[in-house]
């Protein structure tokens, strides 16, 4: 399991039934793609291709995808789908809270965000 309760994708398969999907929206920061899962949890994968950089830079690129999944999805993506985050050139050097707004905005065009915080605040009073 990835930090903040959301499972990693591990299989080839898993990344490319996500990019058969066709479901996938570009961000300066960011792509994401996505597909309904096979299971009914969220999980997510990370690549970073060369183009991004040498090793030390896809690494630190993979790492902020890590870290900015670990905050966003557990919290607001529609569970029952996969994600991938593909890391673009800027993704390494673009500011964390851009990094952060980018995520956010692919969710909601795609139409997989959901704002549990919302429904815990109202559905607890």
């Amino acid at each position: 399991m990835a930090s903040g309760g959301v499972e990693r994708l591990r299989r080839r398969a898993d990344y490319l039934r996500v990019q058969a999907a066709e479901r996938r929206i570009a961000l300066p920061g960011l792509l994401l793609q996505a597909a309904p899962g096979e299971t009914g949890c969220c999980r997510v994968g990370f690549t970073a291709s060369r183009k991004v950089g040498n090793a030390v830079t896809r690494n630190r690129a993979r790492r902020r995808l890590k870290a900015l999944a670990g905050e966003i999805l557990p919290r607001y993506a529609i569970a029952g789908h996969d994600y991938v985050l593909v890391a673009r050139q800027a993704t390494p050097q673009r500011d964390y809270s851009a990094l952060r707004r980018d995520l956010e905005t692919a969710l909601k065009k795609l139409r997989l965000w959901s704002d549990q915080s919302v429904v815990n605040q109202t559905g607890s009073a």
